[in-house]
């Protein structure tokens, strides 16, 4: 997964700071792995996984993950992207739900799915640390329903990692 992860995250963070800096992996723990880059003279941090499950009636699909970010200069903390490896439909949410918890409110800009804003990351953050298995569902620009389930086995590690890298 690691490679994988690494290139794809490359091409989000195409910059010409990113071109210079290659991630260095801070650890994998268990289903997910953390990574720290300079973006130009700041630090940055990340935390990846695939899911363990996709679900849907597709044809192709291109790379999935959830990926949580630390980006400490700008006071950005928590951030959480899943990718969806198509492109979402506009004006359609996407749903996490972690055990007994739902998010409905995500919204989506191409590939990617967030959160509205910063108290919605930190409670999916915390429901992530808690929980053992998160299921996000979604549609594509082509109406496809889909259902990833991801581990959260080593989640605490993996952002214990990048919050004593990038404090």
């Amino acid at each position: 997964m690691k490679k994988y992860v690494i290139l794809f995250l490359a091409t989000i963070f195409a910059l010409p700071a990113f071109a210079n800096s290659v991630p260095e992996e801070l650890g994998e723990f268990r289903d997910w792995t953390a990574y720290a880059y300079k973006e130009g003279k700041n630090l940055v941090c990340y935390m990846a996984s695939t899911p363990k499950k996709d679900e849907g009636n597709y044809k192709t699909r291109g790379d999935i993950y959830a990926i949580v970010t630390h980006r400490p200069a700008d006071k950005s903390y928590n951030v959480v992207n899943f990718v969806a490896g198509y492109p979402y439909r506009k004006g359609e949410s996407v749903v996490v739900k972690i055990g007994t918890i739902s998010f409905n409110n995500l919204f989506t800009s191409g590939e990617s799915a967030w959160a509205p804003d910063n108290a919605t990351d930190k409670k999916l953050v915390e429901a992530m640390k808690r929980g053992e298995k998160m299921i996000v569902e979604g549609v594509s620009a082509r109406g496809t329903k889909t259902k990833d389930t991801y581990s959260l086995a080593g989640f605490s590690g993996a952002y214990k990692a990048i919050s004593a890298k990038c404090k």
